[in-house]
């Protein structure tokens, strides 16, 4: 038991916190989440475009709200922000249960979408507050196996759930969502530091504290924009995707399903050596692989011409998602200044909510006019494209702040 007291000890109690609950919300999270455009699908009639556009309001409300989020937790705190973030989500969730007319579905979707552009941007700023430098890569690998741990088992157990009755599925994500603000509240404390607080203390007498000008920040700016084709795959991976496989396989729920499980299954099992190989390499080197690899998997999705190759394209897919996540967010981790930290992380997760508010709409559009084969090419290609300006921005950035500390940045 050796082993297990050393592993343990290795990360702060708020690591592993963040681990248990992140876990917990995943499992019930991913029986939902790949059958939500579904079920908005059913009720609203079959109409696709719809469905899509009620889809995309969460995403939506995340970028008007998430810039204030991060501003929030650099001057109130992590803890309160995260808090409340999951008690909101968990509102939203149990809604859905009863929710029938699209106008409740947009109401709890603006709602969820509120909830979840509190969270992140505080969730990650609290990593970079615990956690060395030389560590972070392999805490956010930690964190995204823990979401894999989730989405391995939840999803094939979803399908079976959501044949019965989706009001099950969301009735455990809204209980497990108000666990995780419980252990929140009990188990980690404020990780704001002590002369930030102050300074935004004494700021908010006089002003409203210290703001970040987007055009003082030009590389954070290009580097938010060059992500947007990774979030728009993933976009695309669970909105259009079920709906072109339900082109090609009278199982495709089932299909769908198994694919995500193996890109569970091989986070879990694989994330952290990965992580740990990727440390080797300098980070805008790795970030290039993984766009590679993306790329990829655009034309593989889209070309398939069986489930074998579909699974080849899943396992290029996890790869490249293994070594993109973890190293993209220590390089925001590593050029944010300490009093813009959550403001940082906001601003670059808006690639998330850009490419959710107008993902599934263009993707819906897309598919129709020139179908599920094209469109996921022309992902891919934005992805080569993509890959190539993110491998020029990460090495300046981290060249420069590297620089400024003194380090040399090994080429």
């Amino acid at each position: 038991m050796a082993w297990f007291h050393h592993i343990l000890a290795r990360y702060d109690t708020t690591i592993w916190i963040r681990v248990i609950g992140t876990i917990l919300t995943t499992f019930a999270g991913f029986m939902l989440r790949p059958f939500l455009a579904f079920y908005l699908y059913d009720k609203m009639d079959g109409n696709l475009l719809v469905a899509a556009m009620v889809t995309s309001l969460q995403p939506l409300t995340s970028i008007v709200s998430g810039y204030f989020a991060g501003s929030l937790s650099d001057r109130y705190g992590r803890k309160p922000l995260m808090i409340a973030a999951l008690l909101i989500e968990a509102i939203s969730m149990a809604g859905y249960i009863w929710a029938e007319s699209i106008f409740t579905f947009a109401a709890l979707t603006v709602l969820n979408g509120v909830g979840a552009s509190l969270f992140w941007p505080a969730a990650s700023a609290q990593i970079t507050d615990v956690v060395p430098e030389e560590k972070r890569s392999e805490v956010f690998a930690l964190l995204h196996t823990a979401l894999n741990l989730g989405a391995a088992a939840g999803p094939l157990i979803g399908v079976a759930i959501y044949k019965i009755n989706p009001a099950i599925a969301f009735g455990l994500c809204s209980c497990t969502l108000f666990v995780y603000s419980l252990l929140i509240f009990l188990k980690i404390p404020e990780t704001l530091p002590d002369h930030i607080r102050a300074q935004a203390k004494q700021s908010a007498k006089t002003a409203q504290g210290p703001r970040l000008k987007l055009s003082e920040h030009p590389t954070l700016f290009w580097m938010t924009l060059a992500a947007i084709p990774v979030s728009l795959l993933y976009s695309q991976v669970e909105i259009i995707l079920p709906q072109h496989l339900r082109t090609q396989y009278t199982d495709f729920l089932n299909v769908f399903a198994t694919l995500m499980t193996i890109n569970g299954v091989l986070v879990v099992c694989c994330q952290i050596a990965i992580a740990k190989f990727a440390e080797r390499f300098p980070a805008h080197r790795v970030i290039l692989v993984a766009y590679l690899f993306l790329a990829c998997v655009g034309f593989g999705y889209g070309w398939a011409p069986g489930f074998l190759i579909l699974v080849l394209a899943e396992i290029l897919f996890t790869i490249g998602e293994m070594l993109y996540g973890p190293q993209i967010q220590k390089a925001i981790s590593v050029m944010a200044p300490e009093e813009y930290r959550g403001r940082y992380f906001a601003i670059f997760g808006a690639n998330w909510g850009i490419t959710g508010t107008i993902g599934p709409s263009v993707g819906a559009v897309a598919f129709r006019g020139i179908g599920g084969a094209f469109w996921f090419s022309i992902l891919g290609l934005l992805l080569f494209i993509g890959g190539l300006f993110q491998y020029r921005f990460v090495k300046k950035a981290t060249l420069a702040k590297h620089t400024e500390s003194g380090q040399s940045l090994s080429q």
